[in-house]
């Protein structure tokens, strides 16, 4: 049976509901701000700032942002290069049917925030997320003209009315996220992975189907090491960074 004393933050499953509508910047956040060594570095970047800015720059991002905050709330400024990210620019020399930057017509619950480089605009509705980057200069109503990298087109894009919306993600592959990140807590938390089942799939089925080498054990074991292996430099696949060298991000290395 569950642990009431260690169980209380990760066991309700709906507490995670958020998570099935997080794009891959807010899921990469998501597995970063649970790293124990990462909020060390956020404890202390008070007392270091010099070390601090290093530190966010291993992370891959321009400034710590607040562990605390789940990807509701933060704002973490990552690195630039991620293909999901739009960037906008005023269009010096527009043809007569130009596209327009319409900033109230763009759908959704909208956040608009300097990443420490330039403004960045969050649109998000349910099952949608979509990120610009506006260049200097850029107003409402201005002609625009955008960049995406990848070269790919950008999916759902309609400018002229001021629409961009990412393809919602899979149902199986937004559970899976789900599960991960509530094993994830689970673990850091010190459950044992019958715990761990107890609280993603409930005691009957637990009771029914925990065997030695039963299918639910073997899924709640790769559950944990998925979100373990996220959690320590995993995230940066999310979050379209480049892989670190083998270092105290990684596996179970330790401070020094």
């Amino acid at each position: 049976m569950v642990d009431p004393h260690h169980a209380a933050h990760w066991y309700p499953t709906a507490a995670y509901l958020y998570v099935l509508c997080l794009d891959a910047l807010a899921l990469a956040w998501e597995y970063l701000r649970r790293h124990p060594d990462y909020r060390l570095d956020w404890l202390h970047h008070h007392r270091r700032p010099q070390a601090a800015q290093h530190a966010a720059l291993r992370w891959g991002l321009r400034v710590l942002e607040d562990p605390a905050l789940d990807a509701r709330d933060a704002h973490p400024a990552w690195l630039p290069g991620n293909a999901a990210v739009v960037q906008l620019y005023p269009d010096a020399d527009p043809p007569p049917d130009a596209a327009t930057f319409e900033f109230w017509h763009i759908p959704g619950h909208k956040q608009l925030l300097h990443d420490g480089k330039g403004l960045t605009l969050i649109a998000r509705s349910p099952g949608h997320c979509a990120r610009f980057a506006l260049a200097p200069g850029l107003e409402d109503g201005m002609a625009v003209a955008y960049a995406h990298r990848g070269g790919a087109p950008v999916p759902g894009l309609d400018l002229p009315s001021g629409v961009t919306q990412a393809r919602p993600r899979p149902a199986p592959a937004a559970l899976l996220e789900l599960h991960t990140l509530q094993a994830l807590d689970a673990t850091l938390a010190g459950a044992s992975l019958r715990e761990v089942a107890e609280g993603l799939f409930g005691t009957d089925a637990v009771a029914t189907d925990w065997h030695a080498d039963g299918d639910l054990r073997a899924r709640v074991r790769r559950l944990a090491r998925r979100g373990d292996a996220l959690m320590r430099g995993g995230y940066r696949r999310l979050a379209r960074l480049p892989s670190l060298e083998k270092g105290r991000f990684e596996g179970g290395a330790k401070r020094p």
